[in-house]
């Protein structure tokens, strides 16, 4: 009987590929961001500079954010292994957009 509990609490898999979608969607809701692909890689641009980029693996999604943006940015990369992790991700690129937009002012 616990099996049959542990197997109906359990999470349903993680698909990157749908999640990807989610998340472009999300972001694309994020007035100040325009979606782009360049060179093949989806992403996000904030007065056109780049400022997120995507990646959708097998089992994950390799994301990259800009510290701030540049002509020449700096870089992070998280990998986004689930739905919690995508949350968090797309909470961050909030922040930093009110932060960049605020500074702008």
């Amino acid at each position: 009987m616990s099996d049959d509990l542990g197997d109906f609490f359990a999470l349903p898999a993680f698909k990157p590929d749908e999640a990807l979608v989610g998340l472009r969607r999300q972001l694309r809701d994020l007035r100040p961001l325009a979606e782009r692909t360049v060179d093949g890689k989806p992403g996000v641009e904030l007065k056109g500079r780049r400022v997120a980029e995507f990646a959708a693996n097998a089992d994950s999604i390799t994301a990259r954010l800009v510290k701030r943006p540049a002509v020449s940015p700096e870089w992070e990369t998280r990998t986004l292994k689930n739905s919690a992790d995508v949350r968090k991700f797309l909470d961050e690129v909030k922040k930093r957009l009110a932060r960049w937009t605020d500074e702008d002012r």
